[in-house]
């Protein structure tokens, strides 16, 4: 394993469990505030959706290229 494929790996998961972490405060209604604002519940349904995706996308990066077959003669 390369240290590109180990990266992309590394950055996935991490990026899951900030997915994960967003989806956790869908169901138990955490309250977050930022200086005196309340954070809205439907960003960490937008930032569950990026996230997600973003997770997926580099874990696919990160999987070896399907072998191409030779033409047909």
């Amino acid at each position: 394993m390369n240290s590109t494929v180990c990266g992309l790996r590394v950055a996935s998961v991490i990026t899951g469990l900030i997915s994960l972490t967003h989806l956790v405060r869908l169901f138990l209604g955490f309250q977050i505030m930022i200086g005196s604002h309340p954070v809205p519940m439907w960003m960490s349904g937008a930032a569950f959706i990026v996230a997600g995706l973003l997770s997926g996308w580099m874990w696919k990066l990160s999987m070896p290229a399907a072998p191409v077959p030779p033409p047909a003669a």
